[in-house]
């Protein structure tokens, strides 16, 4: 459940940008921020993914508010997805999926170096990764080449994030039943 939660910044921007964008922004950024704030107050360690999503949505909602307020939906899209893309791929090059973070909270420290446990950890961060990729590709489709209809790429991408939202559900409850413990 922690892990899904952590995508709250996200899912918050996906459903609010389609009313405004500006507003989408700094509701994720203060999601973000008050998700990763809360963590670190609990555990005493600041999580990759809370730090970079709140850099991240941070960072466009200053850009968009100030610098280029006509900053259109899908660039803003496909620049947040590849910065996301980009911290889970840092998270797997430093061999520390991103999603163990949020999995360690749900299960005993006996199990966090179970192969089971790292290999389903890995499996989750990969389809993230590949859902971050996919959404920034159906964006850069729909800028750059005109093949894709920014409404069809929207629902591509809400489509690629229902999925991975659910396939992250179900790994949580599958580790959940394997450890005993309530899934994440």
């Amino acid at each position: 459940m922690a892990l899904l939660i952590g995508f709250a910044p996200f899912v918050v921007f996906c459903i609010v940008a389609r009313l405004s964008l500006n507003l989408a922004l700094w509701i994720a950024f203060a999601t973000s921020f008050s998700l990763g704030l809360r963590s670190f107050f609990e555990t005493g360690v600041l999580r990759l993914f809370d730090a970079g999503g709140t850099a991240l949505f941070g960072l466009l909602a200053l850009y968009v508010g100030f610098i280029q307020p006509g900053m259109e939906l899908p660039r803003v899209g496909m620049v947040l997805e590849i910065g996301l893309l980009g911290i889970a791929a840092w998270s797997l090059a430093k061999h520390k999926p991103f999603t163990l973070e949020y999995a360690g909270a749900q299960i005993s420290p006996e199990h966090w170096d179970t192969l089971a446990f790292v290999r389903a950890n890995y499996r989750l961060t990969w389809a993230w990764a590949a859902t971050f990729a996919f959404m920034a590709a159906a964006d850069a489709e729909t800028l750059f080449l005109h093949t894709v209809a920014p409404n069809m790429a929207a629902a591509i991408g809400l489509a690629a994030l229902a999925g991975a939202l659910i396939y992250t559900w179900q790994s949580g409850v599958q580790i959940g039943r394997r450890f005993d413990k309530t899934p994440y």
